[in-house]
């Protein structure tokens, strides 16, 4: 009787979910970086106070900018779920930080903000990347 092999190859999905994971995870040390260079720019005075909410947003959209090109790079098809989920990967590690540093999250402190802007910056991508319809010959 034989005995039925398994497959050592790894699903296609699993690959594809790595890639998101490593491209979110570029995304929150661009969005770290970022963020660190913005607080030295406060702290010298070039960037006032009022305006440190639009460069949280800002970041954030730069952050999974590059996290989405990254990964789209590496996964070839569904590029807006791609980026999308680069996006959902760099949210969730930052609402993962606001919840160890602060032990509380809520949305009224511009969690929905910083959620439209994670998925706002890994859609641009997906969607400058998708590859154009094929026309069909009449």
């Amino acid at each position: 009787m034989k005995k039925k092999e398994r497959r050592t190859e790894d699903p296609q999905w699993i690959n594809a979910m790595c890639d998101v994971l490593i491209g979110g995870a570029l995304a929150g040390l661009v969005a770290i970086l970022a963020l660190l260079l913005c607080a030295v720019l406060l702290s010298i005075g070039i960037v006032p106070v009022d305006a440190m909410y639009g460069v949280v947003l800002a970041v954030c959209v730069a952050g999974s900018l590059v996290g989405g090109i990254y990964a789209i790079h590496k996964v070839s098809g569904r590029s807006l779920l791609v980026g999308l989920g680069v996006g959902a990967v760099l949210f969730l590690l930052l609402l993962t930080a606001g919840l160890i540093v602060y032990e509380e999250s809520s949305i009224a402190n511009g969690g929905a903000g910083i959620l439209c802007a994670c998925l706002c910056g890994g859609a641009i991508p997906g969607l400058l990347a998708r590859k154009p319809k094929k026309k069909h010959r009449r």
